[in-house]
């Protein structure tokens, strides 16, 4: 394992229902990092995120959460971890102070309401809508109160399934912007899509996830972004050669 290292996969191996769905999986994620695991329906993304939440045990290889073992350390690497779904889970029936007081009453996190209204600032909230409950919320909205209760949480790391799926292109844009604000501010994060050009304007790193296969890893350079072009040409690749670009 890489101590140093504040998510790592070590040739991670999982099967379900008898079938193997990630093979030998290895990358790493440091801290202020945004790592894009990249990759099509079926390639074995979520079943990535889950495993590093303890819910699905690696059949071999590990996974490690600020060095430590997620098999021997699971409640350590849950309280490392905020984690938001694809479809936050949220009460519509309540407004966007009652759930983030209700979530944050059952993380055990104290109330603070100086903090909460700071949170909700973040991300960009209209104030005015912060009282009304949220089955009145676009998807986009409701994504901002799950990543208020995640930055509320306060944890090292953050694990995002497929954030942007279903977002109008300002509500994407917004939430980019988010993201490699909070690794400003020295968050780990990584991000599961299928979204190309999203995963280019907001990773630092992209692995392209095939059938399971990490089969290229994507860098970009110094205070520029990683190519679209190149990236979206390997993710059309079905031949799946290895690739490492710089």
């Amino acid at each position: 394992m890489n101590s140093s290292a504040q998510l790592q996969a070590d040739r991670l191996q999982v099967f379900r229902s008898g079938k193997e769905v990630l093979s030998s999986v290895s990358f790493i994620v440091h801290s202020s990092e945004v790592y894009a695991l990249l990759g099509g329906n079926g390639a074995g993304k979520s079943t990535t995120l889950l495993s590093f939440l303890g819910f699905l045990p690696p059949s071999g290889g590990s996974v490690s959460v600020n060095g430590l073992d997620v098999g021997e350390h699971l409640k350590a690497a849950r309280e490392a971890i905020a984690y938001l779904p694809e479809s936050a889970s949220l009460y519509e029936h309540l407004n966007a102070y009652e759930n983030l007081r209700y979530f944050l009453q059952l993380a055990g996190v104290p109330d603070d309401e100086a903090a909460i209204e700071s949170a909700l600032d973040r991300v960009s909230l209209n104030p005015e809508s912060r009282g009304r409950n949220l089955r009145d919320y676009s998807k986009g909205m409701r994504q901002k109160v799950a990543i208020a209760l995640a930055i509320l949480r306060d944890t090292d790391i953050l694990l995002l399934d497929e954030p942007t799926s279903g977002l109008d292109p300002s509500a994407i844009d917004e939430f980019h912007d988010l993201v490699r604000d909070l690794a400003g501010f020295g968050k780990t994060i990584l991000m599961v899509t299928h979204d190309v050009y999203g995963a280019c304007q907001v990773a630092d790193r992209i692995g392209l996830l095939r059938d399971g296969k990490l089969v290229g890893e994507f860098s970009a350079p110094e205070g520029g972004r990683i190519k679209t072009e190149t990236v979206h040409r390997a993710f059309s690749d079905r031949e799946g050669k290895n690739k490492q670009v710089a």
